[in-house]
């Protein structure tokens, strides 16, 4: 009986030390998005690209307001936070470094009353 303690908490240690040492904060996890530079630039024509055509590119824009000139005007965002670092745990102690950036990308379209593509603007930062 001792036996089988001794071992079920030999291999609980084991696991958990294990466990901490892989443990690493890597790069976030990534989705496959359309919204990109080369997209926009490739699919969006001023004066021609509809809102429908842009609801099957991009999706539904995360707001939409109206701009002084009255024209409905869609954003869409997309960030990214990557994370490098890792950690080690010697007694219970946390070591090491980490390091972190972020990725933002937003488009933003204006369409006059007429539902047609009137001008766009991509902004892109990176801190």
């Amino acid at each position: 009986m001792k036996s089988n303690i001794k071992n079920v908490f030999i291999l609980f240690l084991s696991i958990s030390l294990f466990s901490c040492n892989a443990f690493k904060y890597g790069e976030a996890e990534t989705h496959s998005s359309n919204l990109t530079y080369g997209i926009v630039k490739s699919k969006i024509i001023k004066g021609e690209t509809n809102q429908e055509e842009i609801l099957r590119i991009f999706g539904s824009p995360n707001i939409i307001t109206k701009n002084k000139s009255n024209n409905e005007v869609w954003s869409y965002n997309k960030m990214r936070v990557t994370k490098k670092g890792g950690s080690t745990y010697i007694f219970s102690q946390e070591k090491g470094s980490y390091s972190s950036s972020t990725t933002s990308f937003d488009l933003i379209i204006s369409f006059p009353d007429d539902d047609i593509v009137n001008d766009y603007s991509v902004i892109s930062t990176r801190f």
